[in-house]
């Protein structure tokens, strides 16, 4: 059978030692998740993390670096997911917008903090990324190469 991911993309977000996160209801689950979500068809990687993070948490959001491209099996339901992880430049807050659903509430909290409350990550992804972001990890955005139809 041939792979079919669902791919999606996640914002790595510092600030004092503190990342952005986002708080969940997944099938009635309770779960902590970095600002992420899918790619929409003809969206380019780029514009839909900054979009996604928009969404879920209210933040501007400007990508710089790739921090790394991962793949998962949820074991329970046995779907792949493709992330493609970025992090940047955070912009402008807007506190009075209404997050997508099913975000409940954005959190900053430590690593250590995170760490502490792995049993409620959506994935293993989400503390890998953050530890390839502490390690340096950063690759630059040309080593995405996006093709339009006619390219």
């Amino acid at each position: 059978m041939t792979l079919q991911p669902d791919i999606t993309v996640a914002a790595i977000i510092e600030r004092d030692q503190h990342f952005l996160i986002v708080e969940e209801r997944i099938e009635q689950r309770i779960v902590l998740n970095q600002p992420a979500g899918r790619v929409e068809r003809g969206e380019s990687l780029l514009a839909a993390v900054s979009r996604e993070t928009l969404e879920e948490s209210a933040w501007q959001f400007q990508p710089e670096w790739l921090t790394g491209i991962y793949l998962w099996r949820n074991p329970t339901s046995g779907r792949d997911t493709l992330r493609f992880t970025f992090t940047g430049s955070l912009g402008g807050h807007d506190p009075g917008r209404t997050l997508d659903h099913p975000v409940i509430a954005t959190h900053w909290l430590t690593r250590n903090e995170l760490l502490s409350r792995s049993d409620a990550h959506r994935s293993p992804i989400v503390l890998r990324c953050i530890d390839d972001y502490l390690a340096g990890q950063r690759l630059p955005l040309a080593a995405i190469g996006e093709f339009s139809v006619g390219a």
